[in-house]
């Protein structure tokens, strides 16, 4: 049974096999977080700002971040960081669910989300649960307005 989780601490020997394989197809990201977290720049600890993971009989199966996005100036817009499942764990809901714990978190606190991505995957994957293409940032490629006449949803 997957359970999504909200962590306040890093379990690097229980993140590390997953972010193992997170770098030997190429996802860097996940090995940042380490980083950042070791070093104090990132540790999702920001007003609002939260880190989940999703687990499966005590073995980490998917991670998914949020912050206030440091790419832009609003105090009211987050940004959806370093979502990673398990390639054996993908198509079953986990990246879901995961994304829609970092939106629950967001709302009340951020008016919308923000994020990157260069995966065409990872694009209809978003697009799926609501967020809209950014055409001319830089630093986004999909935002989820979370209040106002525009209020984004997110499809569990």
């Amino acid at each position: 049974m997957v359970v999504i989780e909200r962590i306040d601490s890093l379990p690097l020997d229980l993140l590390q096999p997953l972010v193992a394989e997170a770098e030997s197809v190429g996802f860097r990201a996940l090995g940042r977080l380490v980083d950042d977290w070791h070093s104090g720049r990132n540790r999702f600890d920001g007003p609002g700002e939260a880190l989940f993971v999703a687990c499966d009989g005590g073995r980490i199966i998917g991670v998914c971040g949020l912050n206030r996005d440091p790419y832009d100036n609003d105090q009211l817009v987050g940004r959806v960081r370093h979502l990673y499942v398990a390639c054996d764990r993908r198509r079953v809901g986990v990246g879901t669910r995961l994304v829609s714990a970092v939106v629950d978190s967001a709302r009340g606190r951020f008016a919308s989300l923000r994020l990157r991505t260069s995966s065409l995957v990872a694009d209809a994957f978003y697009r799926s649960l609501g967020f809209m293409p950014v055409a001319n940032e830089p630093d986004c490629t999909h935002r989820l307005v979370l209040d106002g006449e525009r209020r984004g949803t997110l499809r569990a």
